[in-house]
């Protein structure tokens, strides 16, 4: 079903919320496979949950401000608007299984048991931001193996999958709700305020990473001091507010690289830098190949980042 494939990437409105739409509005579900090692998924969040399942390698996820190492067979739960990244772990090559998808999938209209009773507190959970699905603990396990039926079905498309589908995530959440526990401490309001700071900084370096920016305007942006912001940056992402800049940079630099056929000084231009030698310079640290060894690679190669995508 080649017809159904289509390249995916992260991006966002200057909200950091991302863009992509998943699924169609009918059934507004989406299946990805991705290869960690030719492109990494910057921080970023959207409305709808996702479910990850490592099945080759193995995957660093950061959660807010929690970082978890995923082997192959492990598996995460990112709730609603929870800011999230995810990136190869190791030299060995990363492959995830992910499905992403709007609560309604599996809760239904607003007066359903099913939304009423375990959806809406679990998308309103301050608290809940992930769950890992560790192989070696056995409901996760099966929490896993539940998602793993969802995204099969998603990905082949065969008549009725969306029954398929549905089924497989309703019994992934039975597993949740069984087996999280029912009080759960309320994260402090230093948290709360740093997640919604870091959401207001890397907007503004999402919006305008093509300029010079400088850690003053990006501390500006969210209001903060600039040790304050360092601080922030530190606690939330474990990254510095120019590294991440750098990292964001040359993430789209990576893009064109691998989808036009512009100039590569055009591109290293056009994502901020203006210096050639310390683009280079920049990403081979990122990628540990040149630019154009990057964009020779990609053109020599199959993408295996993909999204498979269903008409309504």
């Amino acid at each position: 079903m080649d017809h159904n494939l289509f390249t995916c990437s992260v991006e966002t409105d200057n909200e950091g919320r991302e863009l992509t739409m998943h699924g169609t509005a009918p059934f507004p579900v989406a299946c990805y496979a991705d290869d960690l090692s030719a492109e990494a998924v910057a921080w970023h969040w959207h409305e709808e949950m996702e479910v990850i399942l490592v099945t080759e390698g193995c995957a660093s996820v950061g959660a807010d401000a929690q970082r978890y190492i995923l082997k192959c067979g492990d598996g995460v739960f990112i709730n609603s608007g929870v800011l999230h990244c995810v990136e190869q772990e190791g030299t060995q090559v990363c492959r995830l299984h992910s499905l992403v998808f709007h609560p309604r999938v599996v809760g239904g209209s607003a007066d359903s048991i099913f939304w009423q009773k375990y959806l809406q507190p679990m998308t309103s959970d301050e608290n809940l931001k992930c769950v890992l699905l560790e192989a070696d603990v056995r409901w996760k396990e099966q929490a896993g193996e539940f998602f793993e039926s969802a995204w099969q079905a998603c990905m082949r498309g065969e008549n009725g999958f969306e029954f398929v589908v549905r089924a497989g995530l309703s019994r992934m959440f039975a597993l949740l709700v069984q087996n999280l526990p029912a009080a759960r401490t309320m994260p402090s309001e230093h948290s709360l305020r740093n997640a919604e700071r870091i959401k207001l900084m890397l907007q503004f370096i999402q919006k305008n990473y093509s300029e010079e920016l400088s850690l003053a305007q990006i501390a500006e942006s969210a209001m903060l001091s600039v040790s304050e912001c360092l601080r922030c940056f530190r606690e939330t992402i474990d990254d510095t507010p120019m590294q991440y800049v750098k990292r964001y940079r040359i993430q789209a630099a990576a893009e064109l690289l691998s989808s036009t056929k512009i100039k590569i000084a055009d591109i290293a231009t056009s994502c901020g830098f203006q210096d050639m030698s310390y683009f280079a310079k920049s990403f081979r640290e990122v990628k540990e190949c040149t630019p154009s060894a990057y964009r020779a690679k990609q053109l020599c190669s199959t993408k295996s980042t993909v999204l498979l995508a269903f008409p309504g």
